[in-house]
């Protein structure tokens, strides 16, 4: 199996350190917006760990019928950011492929305003299939102890 459960990727916890990504309202290097947040879907034969670095296509996933998936993913959308207590949280609005006829058995969230450099990755536990449907992926309540980006 080539995912192997969910992380915050190693070099964006760097990144945090060195001050390259901005979500939501927080705004890093003297900036005055946010970064643009994507998400990829892959297939099993990918292999994306803590140890990833940047978004690629290799594996990535392909339509079986019409044009719901482009190489990539999508933006992210509702960025936001905020402190819970003592634990920094950001998340993003669900992400949807309409009429996805796909499957994926995880995903990769990156920053493309910043070389495409990785977030964290996704483990959907098993391979997940859209039919002619709506493929989504519903992030986590957003609080110190579930939102998809936590640091305590």
């Amino acid at each position: 199996m080539a995912f192997t459960g969910n992380y915050m990727t190693t070099s964006f916890k760097l990144d945090l350190l060195n001050g390259v990504h901005a979500i939501g309202t927080t705004v890093a290097r003297g900036s005055t917006t946010a970064d643009t947040f994507k998400i990829a879907l892959y297939t099993s034969a990918a292999t994306l760990d803590s140890t990833t670095t940047a978004y690629t296509s290799t594996n990535e996933t392909t339509n079986t019928a019409g044009t719901a998936y482009t190489a990539g993913g999508l933006a992210l959308t509702g960025a936001a950011d905020s402190a819970s207590g003592t634990t920094a949280i950001a998340t993003f609005s669900n992400a949807s492929w309409t009429s996805a006829s796909f499957t994926a058995r995880g995903a990769l969230i990156y920053n493309s305003t910043q070389s495409n450099k990785s977030v964290a990755v996704l483990d959907f536990g098993s391979d997940k299939t859209a039919s002619a449907g709506t493929f989504t992926i519903i992030f986590p309540t957003y609080d110190s102890s579930n939102a998809i980006i936590r640091i305590a």
